[in-house]
């Protein structure tokens, strides 16, 4: 189906030409149409020729002037300008909502929990198409992926929808997972996990303490997410609030395209190096 902008000559697009200044024969002409509607710029011109011959920026000028806006402001709002940059507006408010609903949507990281590599005062793009097509307004994806362990995701904190917390993907449903220690052992194997971090200074005092973390072994339930922090030692996860619904999963984190300390001020701290990094 194409779509097609009509164009009517109403007084107020009368008036608009007169005002810029369109020459009086192709006026006239216009004029005599008054009240008429065309379905194209072609029938418009066609029938305007009938009682004059505008020049080529006299006719570029009447199809302008009588083609009503996409939104029909005019309706309400008699200046031509006004409406073009209100429509102008509404247009790209709209393009962003699809960008962020469906491609790429920013997202500021305000604490440490996934130190290194994540740090606090990251912005971050995350793709919203990685685990399937949303439908707006139903909590529903169409064309489903399946969420993969190691995957950095971001998803409504289960306590708390209303706010969203970005995680690693540990454990998937059916697995068996126990943490001794700094390991992570998943169906009987200890994994290699290059990305987790443990602050020494923690470390020491557990040393010194004579504990350790321990959890398991477990089976993690279909359709179920166990997630943690890359801080091991600094973040609120699976192992506090319990696991992430696979479904709730919003988004995927790709890349970090703004990055300032926080702890700074601004004219410092801005972490250059990092912009455009794509998180692993």
């Amino acid at each position: 189906m194409v779509l097609r902008r009509t164009h009517h000559i109403s007084e107020q697009s009368l008036a608009e030409l007169t005002s810029e200044g369109l020459g009086k024969a192709a006026l006239d002409a216009v004029k005599k149409l008054a009240g008429q509607r065309f379905p194209n710029a072609k029938e418009l011109l066609t029938a305007v020729e009938a009682h004059a011959q505008p020049n080529k920026a006299e006719a570029k000028l009447i199809v302008k002037l009588t083609r009503p806006s996409i939104l029909r402001l005019e309706v309400i709002i008699s200046n031509r300008s006004a409406r073009e940059w209100i429509e102008a507006l509404v247009f790209a408010f709209a393009v962003a909502a699809v960008v962020r609903t469906f491609l790429f949507a920013p997202f500021e990281i305000p604490s440490g929990s996934m130190i290194p590599t994540i740090k606090e005062g990251d912005r971050i793009f995350a793709s919203m198409y990685s685990y399937g097509l949303p439908v707006p307004f139903t909590g529903k994806k169409l064309f489903t992926v399946e969420i993969e362990r190691g995957e950095i995701v971001i998803f409504p904190y289960p306590l708390d929808p209303s706010q969203d917390y970005i995680k690693r993907v540990v454990a998937v449903g059916g697995d068996t997972l126990e943490i001794r220690g700094q390991k992570v052992i998943l169906n009987g194997e200890a994994q290699n996990e290059p990305h987790a971090y443990f602050d020494p200074l923690v470390q020491g005092q557990l040393d010194r303490n004579g504990g350790e973390q321990r959890l398991g072994p477990i089976v993690i339930p279909e359709g179920k997410l166990f997630v943690m922090g890359d801080n091991r030692y600094n973040s609120s996860d699976s192992r506090v609030w319990g696991y992430v619904d696979a479904k709730t999963v919003r988004g995927r984190g790709q890349m970090i395209y703004w990055s300032h300390d926080p702890n700074t001020g601004l004219l410092s701290g801005y972490r250059f190096e990092r912009i455009g990094k794509f998180l692993e």
